[in-house]
């Protein structure tokens, strides 16, 4: 039987109202042109009840990236559910492309607050992804010791995948230009797909 997930509180659902709008702006505006009068207006809250859950415009910035950087690590559980290193690779990548095309606007923000030098979310690089990048460096280096993927520096395959799955996101507008003007399709997207994970596996598994 399907487990019933509880219904969001009202609480949650505001947040996640504030935050989608926030996340829209913030792509389009950037963190400094992007003001929480805009966010709030999008959302279609007062100004005040914004600052009811987000003190600080970085505050509500820093919720943003953090919800997208915690979607894309928790794409990485097939390494904690396969000791088959094609089959977690593949489940990985698979997911990191469909966070590219379910989250477009949050990989735009994360990847511009990279190229300023990260001065906003630092702590994030510093913690949670530097922890999350060793815990599944021990596994690669697992599936290298048993003969199960070529001889690879963890983090270079990281950059790989990261590189191109984030491509699908952040050069979305590119892509469709070369598509005769429109996104690719369902039917497309999933093609891409495919051949994304058989060139990765293709040049790194054993």
């Amino acid at each position: 039987m399907e487990e019933r997930r509880p219904r969001p509180t009202i609480r949650e659902e505001n947040e996640r109202a504030l935050i989608d709008a926030a996340e829209l702006v913030f792509a389009e505006q950037g963190f400094a042109g992007a003001t929480t009068s805009a966010i709030a207006r999008i959302a279609g809250v007062p100004k005040a009840n914004l600052h009811y859950y987000f003190s600080t415009k970085e505050g509500l910035y820093r919720a943003v990236v953090e919800r997208v950087l915690t979607a894309w690590l928790d794409a990485a559980s097939s390494f904690d559910t396969s000791e088959d290193a094609r089959e977690a690779l593949s489940a990985y990548i698979s997911a990191k492309m469909d966070l590219a095309r379910a989250m477009p606007l949050a990989s735009r923000i994360w990847s511009a607050e990279i190229m300023r030098g990260a001065p906003i979310i630092q702590d994030f690089l510093d913690t949670t992804l530097s922890q999350w990048v060793a815990k599944r460096e021990i596994a690669i280096r697992r599936w290298i010791a048993t003969g199960k993927l070529k001889p690879i520096e963890p983090k270079v395959l990281f950059y790989m995948i990261w590189a191109t799955t984030q491509q699908y996101a952040n050069a979305a507008h590119e892509m469709a230009s070369l598509n005769g003007g429109e996104p690719l399709d369902d039917a497309a997207f999933e093609r891409a797909k495919r051949q994304v994970v058989a060139t990765i596996l293709g040049g790194v598994a054993a």
